[in-house]
C-alpha cells in the first residue's frame, strides 16, 4: 500500500478507515465483549490495540502527536473516532502529511508513507476481525485486498519472523483473494 501521492494515501486511508468506523459504530449491544479472531482478544481489544499502538508508534518516531486511548475499553468507538479524526487531519494537510518521522525500528519516513505502510494495513485487517467478532459483514474492499495480498506475499518470511502474524492458514488454491489474505495473516477465514 505504498507509493502514489500524499493525496492518494489520504484517500486510501479515508476509505479503509470509513469501513472500520462503520463496523465500530454498528457493534451490537454486548458485542464489545465477544471474542475476536485474534487469540485472547475481545472485540473491544481490536479497537484498543489500534488506539494504543498507533499513537505510541508516532510518539517513538518523533510525532506528530496523536490522541492516546482512554482507560481500557471504556468507550472503544469514541477512542477510535478521536484517533481516526486526528490521523485524517494530518493526512489532509500536505505539509503535515509530508513531515518526517524517524522510528527506531523502521527508520525515517514521511508521515503519510508510515500510515500507508503500517497503519492502513492494520486497520484494514482489523476491520475483518471486528466484523467477524460482532457478526457483521466481513466483506473487504477487493482493491485493497489485492494490493495488500500482492504486497505482503513476497514478505512472508519477514512478516512471520517479526511476530506480526501467526502461521499461515492453508486454504484451497482456488480461494478468492480475501480468503487468501485473511489466511495469510494467520486467521481462519
Amino acid at each position: 500500500m505504498t507509493g502514489g501521492s500524499p493525496g492518494d494515501t489520504a484517500e486510501r486511508y479515508r476509505r479503509v478507515a470509513r469501513a472500520f468506523t462503520q463496523r465500530v459504530e454498528a457493534v451490537p449491544a454486548g458485542g464489545w465483549a465477544r471474542p475476536s479472531p485474534c487469540q485472547g482478544w475481545l472485540a473491544r481489544d481490536v479497537v484498543q490495540h489500534l488506539v494504543e499502538w498507533v499513537p505510541a508508534f508516532f510518539a517513538n518516531a518523533g510525532g506528530p502527536a496523536l490522541p492516546t486511548a482512554p482507560a481500557s475499553g471504556t468507550n472503544p468507538a469514541a477512542a477510535w473516532r478521536a484517533l481516526d479524526t486526528a490521523i485524517q487531519a494530518v493526512l489532509d494537510d500536505p505539509d503535515r502529511a509530508a513531515s518526517q518521522v524517524n522510528h527506531p525500528q523502521v527508520g525515517q519516513r514521511r508521515f503519510d508513507e508510515a500510515i500507508g505502510q503500517f497503519v492502513l494495513p492494520d486497520v484494514f485487517i482489523h476491520t475483518w476481525d471486528l466484523a467477524r467478532a460482532t457478526g457483521q459483514d466481513e466483506t473487504l474492499d477487493p482493491g485493497v485486498v489485492h494490493d495488500l495480498l500482492i504486497g505482503m506475499e513476497p514478505l512472508d518470511e519477514m512478516l512471520r519472523a517479526s511476530g506480526q502474524y501467526g502461521p499461515r492458514v492453508e486454504v484451497p488454491a482456488a480461494a478468492d483473494e480475501q480468503t487468501r489474505l485473511i489466511a495469510f495473516t494467520g486467521r481462519r477465514p
